[in-house]
């Protein structure tokens, strides 16, 4: 087996002496994608930005590559290649998208200005390769759908050698068509080689755009499970009754 590219062992966060996670380990691979189900309070949200860098473990070990990796802010997180697709996205939406694609890292000319052809030739490089059909490079991403909006995101990340992807419920609200072109990039990002931690409340959506399922109850890990293997109903279960099926509990 490769080496996984992100090894969570034993984590543990509490707030206020109420343990949010409780001595999870969880690893994903590269060209993987984990999905984290569970209710709300569940812990997926907290375990994940331990990785992020919004919060800090109080017990556990996170390992890249292999490797020992101190994450205590998204400074941290961004050095170990890791990148968060917020729900929000956080887009400037007066800007187009290149200017977004480079916001506070805008690429400059030999004289100090702002190179917008430059910036704007990479966004269509990056965006050729990750959504060919994407043609609106010069209207603000306010007037982009959802899925074009996420793709901008996705884009801005993979620019900067995003290695690690969190997503956090990137197809919510979007409606089939646009469910559908996100599905596409998240296929093309694994086939790059990319490990992304898919956070959803939707087992169906899990079922189609992830490998394996990690599911958290009460601040534990009921089980990972490959989605292959296991109906939604087996999914619904586990996170409801915070137990594996009989038939995968061997």
């Amino acid at each position: 087996m490769a080496t996984p590219l992100v090894e969570l062992k034993d984590i543990s966060i509490a707030f206020g002496g109420v343990k949010a996670v409780d001595h999870v380990s969880l690893d994903l691979y590269p060209g993987e994608v984990v999905g984290l189900l569970g209710h709300n309070g569940a812990g997926k949200s907290t375990l994940i930005k331990c990785l992020s860098g919004a919060y800090r473990k109080d017990a556990g070990e996170i390992l890249i590559n292999g490797k020992h990796a101190e994450i205590n802010n998204p400074r941290d997180a961004r050095a170990h290649n890791i990148e968060t697709i917020y729900q929000t996205l956080a887009l400037a939406d007066n800007l187009d998208a290149s200017a977004n694609l480079f916001l506070g890292r805008e690429l400059t000319t030999a004289f100090g200005t702002v190179d917008d052809g430059r910036m704007e030739a990479e966004t269509r490089k990056i965006m050729g390769r990750l959504n060919p059909n994407f043609q609106k490079f010069h209207a603000p991403v306010s007037a982009l759908s959802g899925g074009q909006r996420q793709s901008v995101a996705i884009a801005r990340a993979v620019y900067f050698n995003a290695k690690i992807l969190i997503m956090d419920e990137p197809t919510a609200a979007l409606g089939p068509q646009e469910t559908q072109m996100v599905a596409e990039l998240i296929q093309e990002l694994k086939r790059e080689g990319l490990g992304i931690f898919l956070i959803d409340h939707d087992v169906h959506q899990v079922k189609e755009l992830c490998d394996r399922a990690a599911v958290m109850k009460n601040g534990q890990l009921v089980g990972v499970v490959k989605v292959d293997e296991v109906s939604t109903d087996d999914l619904l279960a586990m996170i409801i009754a915070g137990k594996k099926p009989e038939h995968l509990a061997a």
